[in-house]
């Protein structure tokens, strides 16, 4: 069966992470994605090493590590918007597809013509998806978005770190540019809800995605705390605010998550750990309780877990269907068992760059390969076989371009 985008063109003129990640997910449902690229340097995230997946030669950017994560399956085009040529080129691209997704700054494509108002006179069907760190209007409107400073604005670092007065405690981003990635897949969902749309209306329609709203929105459960109570949270670690316990706890050999959701998982816990005293007690019986008496159950809780190991504790619990599990290094999560079995570690097969090992797309459908086997292209690899394949230009008119500096 074909992929379920198969028909799809995708124009990808962004850049770094949220767009490039959205633009993997097509390419791996089936998409065809034509990575446009500035000649000569690239996207920013192919100097973005060491490591290298392909180091750089001959003045030329290789592929670093961190742009081979989001650029699977695509074609690059290297092309010179600045230049009329460049942007004649673009603009018959963009006559031609069917999505058309860009992250420069608000306005940023409008003097060039690119921009959703001047690309839907010749492409009503396009879906075009714009992302900014803030939005196309109001007072940030302008601002350069970083991941970095969005975790910060959009309330995510306020409750992530350690407590207040405890060691190392400070505002704290997230491990992996989230806000970005987070952005990225909300750009997925609208571009595939346009498409959807699309069938029903015939035309195309604009879109837009924020860091800064993406990352208040999946503050989830925390911002709705706030509104309903008006109670400010602050930073637990790794507790949860409304369930306990729910932690990463402290054993003979290092540390394991203990994940307990309801009363009747607290019940056999404790039965399992020896302390079935403590689900007895009206201190910690319900979990309001345990959250009115938090300190006082995870020294208690604690004193019982560091008597044991970390695999001791995970085979006991898991065996009475209490929810926990161990805190991977990234070498022991890739040689986990299940992890190998599910094929989470993959290799390209397919591309000037391949073979190069790359993390499956989590999305999986029955009788369909949906992680692309085309490894992230070099820069411009693709360049003169789209040209000539999309739109039809012979190798006179492709040598002339690139004589021009256009490609």
């Amino acid at each position: 069966m074909p992929l379920p985008l198969s028909h799809i063109r995708v124009l990808d003129l962004s850049r770094v992470l949220a767009g490039p990640l959205a633009t993997q997910y097509l390419a791996d449902l089936g998409a065809e994605v034509i990575k446009v690229e500035p000649p000569g340097k690239g996207d920013d995230t192919r100097h973005w090493g060491p490591p290298f997946a392909v180091p750089p030669k001959d003045g030329l950017p290789g592929i670093a590590a961190y742009f081979m994560c989001v650029n699977r399956g695509k074609k690059s085009v290297t092309i010179d918007l600045t230049k009329p040529e460049g942007k004649a080129l673009l603009l018959d691209l963009a006559a031609k597809s069917d999505v058309m997704i860009e992250n420069f700054k608000v306005g940023g494509l409008k003097k060039y013509g690119l921009d959703y108002a001047s690309i839907k006179k010749i492409n009503p069907r396009i879906v075009y998806c714009s992302i900014t760190g803030f939005g196309q209007d109001g007072p940030y409107a302008n601002r350069a978005g970083y991941d970095f400073v969005v975790q910060g604005m959009g309330g995510l670092m306020s409750i992530t770190g350690q407590p207040d007065g405890t060691p190392g405690a400070a505002p704290m981003k997230v491990g992996v540019a989230i806000s970005d990635e987070m952005s990225g897949m909300n750009a997925l969902s609208g571009i595939l809800a346009a498409l959807v749309g699309r069938e029903k209306t015939g035309e195309g329609t604009y879109l837009e995605v924020s860091l800064l709203e993406t990352t208040i929105h999946a503050l989830i459960n925390q911002a709705s705390n706030y509104l309903v109570s008006g109670e400010v949270p602050v930073r637990l670690g790794n507790d949860h605010p409304t369930i306990v316990p729910y932690s990463a706890l402290p054993t003979k050999d290092g540390h394991i998550i203990l994940a307990i959701g309801n009363d009747g998982q607290f019940q056999r816990f404790c039965d399992a750990a020896g302390i079935a005293h403590l689900s007895t007690d009206p201190k910690f019986a319900i979990n309001s309780q345990r959250i009115a008496h938090r300190e006082e159950l995870i020294t208690l809780i604690t004193a019982r877990l560091t008597q044991e190991t970390c695999a001791y504790w995970i085979d006991l619990l898991e065996s009475r269907a209490v929810p926990c599990g161990p805190i991977y290094r990234m070498d022991e999560m890739f040689r986990d068992p299940h992890i190998v079995a599910r094929g989470v570690k993959r290799e390209t097969t397919k591309g000037a760059a391949a073979p190069l090992p790359v993390v499956a797309n989590p999305i999986k459908m029955p009788g369909q390969d949906t992680t692309s086997s085309k490894a992230p292209p070099l820069l411009g690899e693709d360049t003169d076989s789209v040209l000539s394949s999309v739109l039809g230009l012979d190798a006179s008119k492709i040598a002339t371009l690139r004589k021009s500096g256009a490609i």
